[in-house]
């Protein structure tokens, strides 16, 4: 190092023209070296972003010499003398383009083996790494800009979260990681006990009794940012461990509840840079499932069309469609007609399905010109927007599944989408469009174990005009239960809950579960209904998928620190791993 004294620390990325004359200490890693002879340059990164360090061999040629020995990823601590750059040098695509730093002195802090992957890969062309190797190295991984700018952003939208929940008077509570099995036990992670052999702790899938019993408590309003575990199938936005926004207040109505978690979405939005607009639409069940044959519609693509009022009898006919059955439209802003080989390789999504495809609707406008205008103006379809409709097919239209006919058609929406999205500017992922989703159904039929189940979750309360099902039709019962859905992904689900407790043995009777296997299992929280519940419900939203679609990723492990691939694998440590034996004896565990 110089004798010159040290200048203050700063990060690469905060540079700017205001820094020009000032002396600076940068620390951080060698991201790009570029040697032309007498000027040898550097890319310094830190968290922070990049800065451009020189090294004149004609000013100071030790220093120099030394800066050739200077490989990706040493780290390293340059101080210098903040410089303009000329119009001529100077990277308009770079946050401190405008200005260079002329090295004064340097200290390689520590040499690097040459990485398995570059780290100076371009955002977006991580696709030539894969997965399992960045997963391996993820300390490596961690260190490309666009990892920091994505545990940057969750930071951010984190801090913007509490900050929205305590401005609306909510305390934030923790909740024990170590409880009992829940009713979906099968897919808890278990905890030996050592001091009660042959007795187990469950992992938290979520707070839900906890939070509950706060109400009883008399926390009114409670807020966590917490840790769940759920041990399932993994996909690209599930996680075997994973991060709920969790909430709940007393005496809410749905109304109020929606406004305080659209105001904290928004301030969570803003955080990320995006402005959203509230309140946000709403759809029940019913009119989702009608609407987009889903009940997590991606509003940015225009929703199905029933048009089968409009075939005259003989279309209808000419056609063989099926008496009183709907004929859904699907419509693609922009796409134009279809080429034959696109045609063709659409027939497939329909092959094996109960359903009739016409994906070639120029042939409809050819044969039954009045009926593709009047198609034409119920979508309100514009020149080039692509129109593919379909009908059931005749075995199809007599299933007991009203909106068969209507997932096929979400699917196949979202399928054409995706196929045109680049190319016609399709499903933008800046264009945030929230929704929720309420009235759902109280229960689902399960037939393999011939009961009724939950749709949610057992604590849910049915709508006071649906109560009477309860004892008399079950099926028809709707929850007060509400999902919030962003771009066709569900972002959380909450509902009012149910704070009597003959109420609630009910459902856990209706459950198929008699007055002793309730007691056993929920002993607790029925004795507690009883001690004056207050009314009371909630939400939880997952984290981790709020900041992927914040960040533009398509997967929640970009970000996630140190996430697990989707078999559940730490790759990074082996995780899961066999354990000692001696380790099993004092738990009471022999393994098979």
């Amino acid at each position: 190092m110089s004798d010159a004294p040290a200048a203050a620390p700063r990060y690469a990325g905060e540079l700017t023209t205001h820094d020009i004359g000032k002396t600076v200490l940068l620390r951080g890693w060698v991201h790009r070296r570029r040697d032309l002879g007498a000027l040898l340059f550097i890319d310094l990164r830190d968290r922070t972003g990049l800065a451009q360090i020189v090294f004149d061999q004609a000013q100071s040629p030790g220093l120099h010499q030394k800066a050739t020995e200077l490989r990706s990823e040493y780290v390293v601590a340059v101080q210098g003398h903040v410089v303009g750059r000329s119009p001529a040098t100077a990277n308009p695509n770079l946050p401190t383009g405008a200005v260079e730093v002329v090295a004064t002195s340097l200290d390689i802090l520590n040499d690097a083996r040459t990485p398995p992957f570059p780290l100076n890969i371009e955002t977006g062309a991580e696709s030539v790494i894969s997965e399992e190797t960045r997963l391996k190295y993820r300390y490596l991984d961690l260190r490309r800009p666009v990892m920091q700018q994505n545990l940057r952003l969750r930071h951010n939208v984190t801090i913007a979260i509490r900050r929205a929940f305590d401005a609306q008077g909510f305390l934030e509570v923790e909740t024990p990681f170590m409880t009992r099995s829940t009713p979906e036990g099968a897919r808890d992670y278990l905890v030996p006990s050592r001091v009660q052999p042959g007795s187990f702790y469950a992992l938290p899938q979520s707070p839900q009794l906890f939070k509950q019993l706060l109400m009883i408590g008399g926390c009114d309003r409670y807020f966590q940012i917490v840790r769940c575990f759920r041990d399932e199938d993994l996909r690209a936005d599930r996680h075997p461990e994973f991060t709920q926004i969790d909430v709940e207040m007393s005496f809410p109505d749905q109304e109020q509840l929606f406004q305080i978690i659209e105001r904290m979405l928004s301030d969570a939005c803003r955080a990320a840079g995006f402005e959203i607009t509230l309140p946000f639409p709403r759809l029940s069940w019913e009119e989702a499932m009608l609407r987009y044959g889903t009940d997590k519609p991606d509003l940015r693509l225009p929703p199905l069309t029933d048009v089968a009022t409009l075939v005259p009898e003989d279309a209808a006919r000419q056609l063989q469609l099926q008496p009183d059955a709907p004929l859904l439209a699907v419509r693609i802003p922009g796409v134009g007609a279809l080429s034959r080989r696109e045609r063709d390789e659409l027939r497939p999504l329909a092959e094996g399905r109960p359903v009739r495809l016409f994906e070639d609707f120029a042939r409809i406008e050819k044969s039954y010109p009045a009926l593709a205008r009047a198609i034409r103006e119920k979508l309100t379809a514009q020149d080039g927007d692509l129109i593919v409709l379909l009908a059931p097919a005749p075995a199809a239209h007599s299933s007991t599944d009203r909106f068969a006919l209507h997932t096929q058609a979400s699917t196949l929406r979202l399928a054409l989408a995706q196929r045109f999205a680049e190319r016609h500017h399709l499903l933008d992922r800046k264009d945030f469009r929230f929704l929720w989703v309420t009235s759902f159904p109280m229960f689902e039929w399960n037939a393999e174990a011939s009961r009724w189940s939950s749709a949610h979750h057992p604590f849910t309360s049915p709508l006071p005009e649906d109560v009477a099902f309860l004892s008399t039709d079950p099926g028809r019962a709707r929850a007060q239960a509400y999902d919030v859905v962003l771009n066709g992904i569900e972002l959380g689900s909450g509902s009012i809950r149910i704070h009597r407790r003959e109420l609630q043995a009910e459902i856990f009777r209706l459950l198929g579960m008699d007055d002793d296997e309730a007691r056993a299992r929920f002993g607790f929280f029925l004795d507690a209904l009883e001690y004056g519940t207050p009314p009371h419900g909630g939400i939880a939203l997952g984290l981790d998928r709020l900041v992927m679609l914040l960040a533009g990723a398509d997967s929640i492990r970009e970000v996630v620190a140190f996430p697990k691939t989707a078999r559940a694998i730490d790759l990074m440590v082996s995780a899961p791993t066999p354990v000692d034996p001696t380790q099993l004896t004092p738990l009471g565990i022999a393994l098979l």
